[in-house]
């Protein structure tokens, strides 16, 4: 089992950046798979990005080339770099830890409003 707390979120202006911050309570290298979701309001959940325990990205279209995932194992945490920041990207953003196909554990999730 796995316990997760992001924190990072907040109010941006369109074009600037923030970075969120996903805190594990358990050693991150022995997690296989960890990711960014987000949820926008009326919206489904949508896979912002994810990173592999080798290092492995992988990203949602509507965000390449401005979002960054991230791992810091001695840290057990992951981060993901938003930069170029949109209004479309206001969303609940939550981290998520997959240790097998049937053991998925999810934070809490973090507000990102980004004004025009």
């Amino acid at each position: 089992q796995v316990q997760l707390v992001e924190s990072g979120g907040g109010l941006a202006q369109a074009g600037g950046s923030l970075r969120l911050s996903c805190a594990a309570s358990r050693s991150t290298f022995s997690i296989p798979l960890m990711g960014w979701y987000r949820q926008a309001p009326g919206g489904q959940r949508e896979l912002v990005a994810t990173i592999t325990s080798g290092g492995s990205t992988n990203y949602a279209d509507s965000v390449k080339g401005r979002f960054t995932i991230s791992r810091d194992n001695a840290k057990n945490t992951v981060y993901l770099q938003m930069n170029s920041l949109k209004p479309e990207d206001t969303a609940v953003y939550r981290c998520n830890a997959r240790l097998t196909l049937d053991a998925s554990y999810w934070g809490q999730g973090t507000q990102v409003t980004v004004s025009s």
